[in-house]
């Protein structure tokens, strides 16, 4: 149960930085006039970070070459986080951090509903239930009401 708790703050810890982490972007999309090339220089600046991670906690990196052996479709990640990142450097001036990130997570949940549903990408199957359409009602709900008020 302890390590359960563990990985529940780190999810909370991790979501409640993301609007830190928009807002700082933003700023550099304003001051460099660009927001895609804000997004590069958010990248840059964080594999160097995960590097001195790598270096200070000396990770063995021997397997580092398997990497070249996945299909091709896996190396799209990459892709979708700056798009992600860029889309919200654009999307958070414009709308608030708090639209973006509820309409950011609806479409999380709502996919990741059809992806537990079908167990893509090996992932164990959880069937959509009716429980599991309110948790994103609800959600729905509140982008709404943040929208609106």
């Amino acid at each position: 149960m302890k390590s359960i708790l563990v990985f529940i703050f780190l999810a909370v810890l991790a979501g409640s930085v993301l609007p830190l982490q928009a807002g700082l972007n933003a700023k550099m999309g304003k001051t460099v006039g660009d927001p895609v090339y804000a997004a590069l220089i958010s990248f840059v600046v964080g594999s160097f970070g995960l590097f001195l991670y790598l270096v200070f906690a000396k990770t063995d990196l021997s397997h580092i070459g398997n990497a070249g052996s996945v299909h091709w479709s896996v190396w799209t990640a990459g892709i979708l986080g700056a798009f992600y990142v860029a889309a919200v450097i654009i999307l958070v001036p414009k709308i608030g951090a708090a639209l973006t990130f509820g309409l950011v997570v609806t479409g999380q949940l709502g996919l990741s509903l059809i992806v537990d549903h079908y167990g893509w990408l090996n992932l164990p199957v959880h069937q959509i239930n009716w429980q599991r359409l309110l948790g994103i009602g609800c959600i729905i709900g509140g982008v709404l009401l943040i929208r609106n008020f």
